[in-house]
């Protein structure tokens, strides 16, 4: 039985314009490798409406699981989650328990709960709440859509949160090979490999060290032993 499928979409002008750099699509494909769950999918949007609902409802239809990362803070650029409640036609407002979930957080610092800080309390009607450890606003899911904080620490705590809940499948193993011959050279009998193994996925990433050219030959699937008889055909290709 094949293993579920995700996507991701990362929100934000500032990811686009190369102001930050994102670390949050490689944390999650790690993790939802682990859980036996294809990443098939990642696009980086910018803050702009129409997109984040067309690319959600699109994303939503294709996929087992989606998850977001940005757009939930309290500024008046922070539109994902009004994005999608509009995916979905659900409406949306301040909701009770993710508020009492901020005044809890913000009397023990002593802060106040003013209207921007309530942007984050607003939630689409039939969500439920994503925990956050780390700064207490929360996230929620949609249908089968996951909109989490775009901030690293936070993003990384609330994927913690939500995998054990999700349903995954036979965890993707990966083995590696390091051939020290051109590309031009592994090519042949790697393809003739790729078709005998049609289940397993091969990839050749290419290096120069030393002055030495090869490739590191990286061979992924769910079954080990099949990984194992094909790793040993490689090897004795190039013995």
């Amino acid at each position: 039985m094949p293993n579920p499928t995700a996507a991701m979409i990362v929100i934000g002008d500032e990811i686009l314009s190369g102001r930050t750099r994102d670390s949050n699509m490689n944390h999650l494909a790690g993790q939802l490798t682990e859980a036996g769950i294809d990443l098939k999918e990642a696009r980086m949007i910018g803050d702009e409406s129409a997109t984040i609902v067309a690319t959600v409802k699109a994303m939503s239809a294709a996929y087992d699981y989606v998850f977001t990362s940005g757009g939930i803070g309290p500024t008046h650029d922070d539109i994902t989650a009004d994005c999608i409640a509009a995916a979905f036609d659900a409406s949306i407002d301040i909701r009770d328990d993710a508020r009492a979930i901020l005044a809890a957080h913000y009397d023990k610092s002593g802060t106040e709960l003013n209207a921007a800080r309530l942007r984050m309390a607003r939630i689409p009607d039939g969500a439920a709440l994503i925990e956050n450890p780390v700064s207490a606003a929360p996230g929620f899911r949609l249908e089968n859509v996951y909109v989490m904080a775009g901030v690293p620490s936070v993003f990384t705590a609330m994927v913690a949160s939500v995998l054990p809940t999700l349903t995954g499948g036979a965890p993707l193993i990966s083995k590696t090979l390091r051939i020290e011959r051109g590309e031009g050279d592994i090519a042949g009998p790697l393809g003739v490999l790729a078709q005998a193994y049609p289940e397993l996925s091969m990839g050749s990433y290419p290096f120069q060290q030393n002055g030495k050219y090869g490739a590191h030959i990286v061979i992924r699937g769910n079954d080990e032993d099949q990984l194992n008889a094909a790793l040993g055909k490689l090897e004795a290709a190039f013995s």
